[in-house]
């Protein structure tokens, strides 16, 4: 046997793992872009969303160390929900105006968690921002697709991205992803989410852990998709404004006085 063909002979396992790990995955890919597809507007189109993720799949398994004690499919989706995620942050497919109210919102929560010492209740922020309660709640809900991948840091150590949805509370033991996405974030994010009211640390759960879609996750809580959405908005601002004020330096309103009147 030749040199060569006893390198074909080496490589050849290893291109048939290769081949199998990405066509075990492929469903998880389309069922990802799927669960972030219901969250965005008609225009964005499902495949551009499989394509992107598809691309992750490739990336993460390129990257992939054996060697570790994590699971491939738990390593890949990870990367599969960070390529679809990236991909729409490119597109730049979210409305200005859109984004300007986003903004606004979030600055009129900061004040008021500043004055206040506490998160704001949802009539106090309503206030703020000169708009009743109706207003607010519609407001929103038209932002929650703008929210999409907003449990995305940066980490303050490298500037790498890390979930937060990783590191929602559990009861349940340590997953190996977690172990291996362990870094100095996984403390204050964990401490950020406790600090939550109950009801938004409820929807974060059920939707990130659980992977339960917003519809599964109102019949649960027994409200409507649309108001689980906005739970979601709200607890979004409450996590970046915590974790804001962490990074300035600055400890913030502790567990004790958590969120006035909450979702």
């Amino acid at each position: 046997m030749t040199e060569v063909s006893k390198q074909a002979n080496t490589r050849a396992p290893d291109e048939v793992e290769r081949e199998r790990l990405l066509v075990e995955q492929l469903p998880q890919v389309r069922y990802i872009a799927r669960r972030i597809h219901d969250r965005l507007p008609r225009h964005v189109l499902l495949e551009d969303l499989v394509h992107a993720g598809v691309v992750g799949l490739i990336d993460a398994l390129q990257k992939f160390d054996h060697n570790k004690q994590v699971q491939f499919g738990s390593y890949a989706k990870f990367r599969i929900r960070g390529a679809i995620l990236d991909s729409l942050r490119e597109m730049d497919w979210s409305p200005r105006d859109l984004r300007r109210k986003a903004r606004r919102l979030e600055e009129a929560h900061n004040q008021l968690r500043s004055s206040l010492g506490r998160n704001p209740s949802e009539p106090e922020l309503a206030a703020e921002l000169g708009i009743d309660l109706r207003g607010l709640q519609l407001l929103l809900g038209e932002i929650s697709g703008l929210e999409i991948g907003s449990l995305r840091v940066e980490s303050s150590r490298d500037g790498r991205e890390e979930d937060l949805c990783e590191y929602l509370p559990d009861d349940s033991e340590e997953t190996p992803l977690f172990l291996c996405l362990r870094s100095e974030m996984k403390d204050l994010l964990a401490r950020a989410i406790s600090e939550l009211p109950e009801k938004e640390q409820q929807v974060l759960a059920l939707y990130y852990y659980e992977e339960l879609t917003m519809k599964e996750v109102g019949v649960i809580m027994g409200v409507g998709e649309s108001r689980v959405s906005q739970i979601h908005s709200m607890a979004v601002i409450r996590l970046r404004a915590r974790l804001a004020e962490s990074s300035n330096g600055h400890s913030g309103p502790g567990i004790a006085t958590g969120a006035a009147g909450g979702a």
